[in-house]
């Protein structure tokens, strides 16, 4: 049976508000420009029947001419001699690494195009995240440094090492520190650069601090076991798992890696062994993780101390005080005790974790792990992640010494304090007190732009390097491309500026690896270049006993709490897409949408619908938000149902000063962050005044929308055991007795697609790895709120909650626009189905879409006249119109179109020109050289060889292309899964793309 929820895409679509029936109404926002078109021709505005059919009679129309008229001559110049490693019109790849994850880069006639993980890697089987999808663009980012600078004068490089050496060698005579500032640094040759440097120079300390701390887990860990670690947590061991406010599915630690974990005990494979993880997640606002939960409980950040301390009593039956402070919130009272309940009951399987980076916190939640039997199960300290190893208190130090004017030069690589720093003008001030001020920034961003030396830093596809981000595995970075502009390694620089014998990085890297790495992983050198990766064994995770007094930081987290219950409080997150805000200058990431809120290119205040309510404030309204610290920033309201009511919810990463052409969006809330017990968190609270001004968000989510139809299926664990067709809908349904398109004949292959709703987290790395594999162009944000972003493919964001039934969290019954916290979220990529029977081909009176003898309906870009009748009737409204030549207009210029990103374009796909429909091809270039490749080697294909841009991008496997013709094959096997569904297949388009059924672990009323 189908499940009896209501979903729904947003506030306005529930409410059915007039403004948005008025849009969906007018599906095409905007008329086409005729009369324009026509003046253009010499023709009055009031124009006669017979000039009107005059101008109408070179084609379909002078719209379809002014579609013609964007394709620009550009002049080829062959090779005089062509390099031995490159043919024309063949793909090269090279391993690298990215963030310590290995990955295979896709290069063509010499530039980088595409990035993939490795599939040789060790633990990166599939899939990759979203940052890394787009990082390409970074390579040919115009906003870039062209050269050093010294004194805000370009120079050579010679001059800048003579001036920096200079005055090193006075510093080293007088005395005075020398600071070298980074991001955690990951690489070990780096490392050992470093080391090298500060041999040179005795004087000098290495100082690491993160935009986005994690010393409040480290210091947490070395009070409890005296390891200063970042544990690996072990999400696929974990039966029951209980969060506090850690976006471990997203930007907490490693969230691709623990997605592919998490989903491994969620999955097809997983459910037919009967087999599912519990997860409950206690959080302020709606994160990708929060809406992957089996039960959700909000709560402010004032609460989640007393839950943790709640959490405690319950697992282990004591009485610390601070319980207490949870007496206001009913819900998370009762799911304390369920949650504690069963984690006992999987002791030893199960796993809590917590995103606060409190040290009092985090070491409470240690206490309560350890008396689960976690450690050496579900919490590995012994093979630990290396990331993220800044510490907060260091970094305050570090300042204060520059004040005192101690400091003689400072070094700063891959960290932005200016910007990220919570109390920035602190670091300001007391850097404009140092002589010698270096950045290796490769832009003049807001810390660089402070500085007298900028020693720009090459884009990791044109540099040498190494990283290792889990203990015992080692990732190689090799160049794909000589440097664009006139950079230099950062390291390079150091090994000139620190008279270092071994003036190669190149044979830096390669020496020390042959030393310290290579023997231990037996591999040599030439084998490392093609494997990219070297791993010298896990160590056994042993088991770590909790022995930390528990009263004293329980009395710490009681009074934090208090400190935080008053006015508004305020909640810091990460976005999925601008992270610490180091990317704002990428186009893809700007306009991905965010997973929940479905908001591109900006920040905002997201606030519970009814608490708006209470305030008086609508959606859109611009607030004024005033921290206790002073800080104050106006952002526009979202109302987010699910978020804790009370509080406010904001994304840092944006309001960047300085980031390049694009990226200054949105507002800067680092400075609401606080700082207690040496360690920064994200917590704060607030007054909020309302200006009177409106600003409308750029947002997709109820851009295409089906009217109400039934899209999504969903079930419960226990019903799904009992029945595995349950909420698929199978057993409701006609028959079909009469089709009106002619039985499509499958020559050869059958291309479908299956997707398991289980798997998708909502991440949105299929968008960006669609939007660089097809050339798909940005549009910007004006463009976006217009409805004409040109997304392939979307990740529809559904929220339900069972309406007249009781809720599985409240014992009360759910009022339609009363309560929004115990809101649900299933996330549905949705794409062309490429249907067999596809209403778009009727309607083409061009017959530009038209379907292929292996299933796939295809589109003749050159024959298209942009009637837009295909889009008009299009059921599941995929299809994308190009109102402009996105990537050949002026109005443009700030995304994609400049002679250096337009280096990004796959060559093996066309660029859409103005007027003409596109739409998702299943990667058919992508089909073609597979099949090519498999005829050139006279071997049929093998399943799974062809992988789509989006499937490969996905880190949980959640969707599988491949032949429905070969029984055998991946996709075959998932489609004849009991889950799988087809979207809207009562109107009997007989989609190629099949849905597997979301199941939730939940406890059913």
């Amino acid at each position: 049976m189908k499940s009896n929820k209501k979903y729904w895409k947003g506030l306005e679509e529930l409410k059915s508000s007039s403004d948005f029936v008025e849009k969906n109404k007018n599906e095409f926002a905007e008329e086409i420009p005729l009369e324009d078109v026509l003046s253009e021709g010499g023709l009055n505005s009031v124009t006669p029947r017979r000039d009107f059919l005059k101008a109408l009679g070179f084609g379909l129309g002078a719209v379809s001419l002014a579609a013609c008229q964007t394709a620009p001559i550009r002049k080829s110049i062959p090779y005089l001699i062509k390099p031995e490693e490159i043919t024309p019109g063949v793909a090269n790849y090279y391993v690298s690494s990215f963030h310590g994850q290995s990955i295979l880069v896709k290069t063509r006639e010499g530039r980088p195009i595409k990035i993939e993980a490795n599939p040789a890697g060790l633990f990166e089987n599939t899939g990759t995240d979203a940052v890394t999808q787009a990082a390409v663009l970074d390579l040919y980012d115009v906003s870039k440094l062209k050269g050093p600078v010294l004194n805000k004068a370009e120079v050579t490089w010679d001059n800048m090492d003579l001036y920096v050496k200079g005055e090193l060698n006075k510093l080293q005579a007088s005395g005075k520190k020398i600071r070298l500032v980074s991001a955690t640094v990951t690489s070990p040759s780096t490392k050992a650069v470093i080391a090298d440097f500060i041999t040179q120079f005795p004087n000098t300390m290495h100082v690491q601090v993160d935009a986005v701390s994690y010393s409040g887990v480290l210091q947490a860990n070395a009070a409890s076991f005296g390891k200063a670690v970042l544990p690996r947590y072990r999400f696929d061991r974990a039966d029951v798992i209980v969060s506090v406010a850690a976006d471990f599915l997203g930007t907490w630690i490693a969230g691709e890696e623990y997605s592919r974990q998490y989903v491994g005990n969620r999955n097809s494979k997983s459910l037919k062994k009967g087999k599912m993880s519990r997860h409950i997640q206690f959080e302020t606002g709606m994160s990708m993780t929060g809406t992957n939960a089996d039960s959700r409980i909000p709560v402010k950040p004032s609460e989640q101390g007393p839950a943790i301390i709640a959490l405690y009593n319950e697992v282990t039956g004591s009485t610390l005080s601070g319980a207490e402070g949870l007496s206001a919130n009913a819900v998370a009272n009762t799911a304390i005790k369920l949650a504690a309940k069963e984690l006992v009951q999987a002791r030893g399987r199960a796993l809590v974790v917590c995103g606060s980076n409190d040290v009092s916190m985090q070491t409470l939640v240690n206490a309560i792990n350890s008396s689960l039997g976690s450690y050496g199960t579900t919490i590995d300290l012994d093979n630990p992640h290396l990331n993220y190893a800044g510490n907060d208190a260091v970094f305050a130090s570090f300042i204060s010494e520059m004040n005192r004017g101690e400091v003689g030069a400072v070094f700063l690589l891959n960290t932005n304090p200016a910007y990220s720093y919570f109390n920035a003008r602190a670091f300001t001030d007391a850097l404009s007190k140092v002589p010698l001020r270096v950045s290796f920034s490769d832009r003049e961003d807001e810390t660089a732009s402070l500085c007298n030396v900028l020693a720009p830093n090459s884009n990791f596809l044109e540099s040498w390097g190494d990283e290792s981000a889990v203990d015992g595995y080692y990732t190689v970075v090799q160049p794909t491309i000589n440097p664009v502009f006139n950079t230099r390694q950062a390291e390079q620089s150091l090994l000139a500026w620190s008279s270092n014998s071994q003036k190669n990085y190149y044979q830096y890297v390669k020496s020390y690896w042959e030393k310290n790495i290579l023997p231990t992983a037996g591999k040599s050198w030439k084998q490392l270049l093609q494997t990219g990766f070297a791993y010298t064994g896990e160590k056994p995770a042993g088991t770590y006993v909790f022995s930390a007094s528990l009263p004293a930081i329980a009395q710490t987290i009681v009074t934090q709490s208090k400190t935080l219950a008053k006015d508004i409080e305020i909640h810091l997150y990460q976005s999925m897409s601008m992270r610490d805000g180091r990317y704002a200058n990428n186009a893809f990431l700007q306009e991905l949408p965010d997973p929940v809120s479905k908001v591109t290119w900006d920040n905002y205040a997201a606030v519970a619908p009814k608490y708006a309510e209470e305030q008086g404030w609508s959606e859109f309204d611009k607030i004024e938000i005033k921290g206790a610290n002073g800080h104050s920033i106006t952002l526009p309201v979202l109302l987010q149902p699910g978020q804790a009511r009370g509080t406010i919810s904001i994304a840092v990463g944006y309001g960047r000063e300085k980031p390049g052409q694009i990226g200054k969006v949105g507002e800067n809330a680092y400075p609401f962050a606080t700082s207690t017990n040496g360690s920064i968190r994200f917590f704060n609270t607030a007054t909020v005044t309302k200006t009177g001004e409106k600003y409308e968000l750029a947002q997709t989510q109820t851009h295409h929308s089906y009217e109400g139809r039934d899209i999504v299926r969903e079930t419960s664990f226990a019903s799904y055991v009992k029945d595995p067709h349950s909420g698929t809908g199978k057993h409701a349904g006609g028959h079909h007795e009469y089709d009106l398109w002619p039985e499509h004949k499958k020559i050869g292959h059958n291309w479908v697609m299956a997707i398991d709703l289980n798997a998708c987290t909502g991440c949105g790395a299929c968008i960006v790895a669609c939007n660089v594999e097809n050339n798909i162009p940005v549009v910007g944000r004006d463009e976006v709120r217009n409805r004409r972003e040109m997304h392939w493919l979307r990740i529809d964001r559904y929220y339900s909650f069972k309406e007249g039934e009781k809720s599985v969290t409240e014992e009360k019954e759910i009022e339609k626009l009363e309560n929004m916290d115990d809101i649900s979220v299933v996330h549905q990529p949705m794409l062309c189905q490429h249907c067999d029977h596809a209403p778009c081909e009727t309607v083409c009176p061009v017959i530009a879409t038209m379907h292929s003898s292996d299933g796939l309906n295809h589109m003749a870009y050159n024959r298209c006249v942009g009637t837009r009748y295909c889009a008009n009737n299009c059921p599941y409204k995929v299809r994308r119109f190009n109102w402009f030549n996105y990537w050949n207009d002026s109005r443009f210029d700030n995304y994609l179109n400049n002679e250096f990103t337009q280096l990004l374009l796959n060559p093996d796909v066309t660029t859409r020109s103005r007027g003409v429909m596109e739409k998702c091809s299943m990667c058919i270039q992508r089909i073609q050289a597979g099949r090519l490749k498999a005829k050139l080697e006279k071997r049929p294909l093998v399943d799974g060889e062809i992988q789509m841009a989006c499937q490969q991008a996905c880190s949980a496997n959640a969707i599988i292309f491949g032949d429905l013709n070969d029984p055998n094959s991946a996709v075959s096997n998932e489609l004849r899964n009991e889950r799988t569904y087809y979207v809207l297949e009562e109107i009997n388009t007989q989609p190629g793309v099949g849905y597997q059924t979301k199941v939730r672990n939940v406890v059913e009323a």
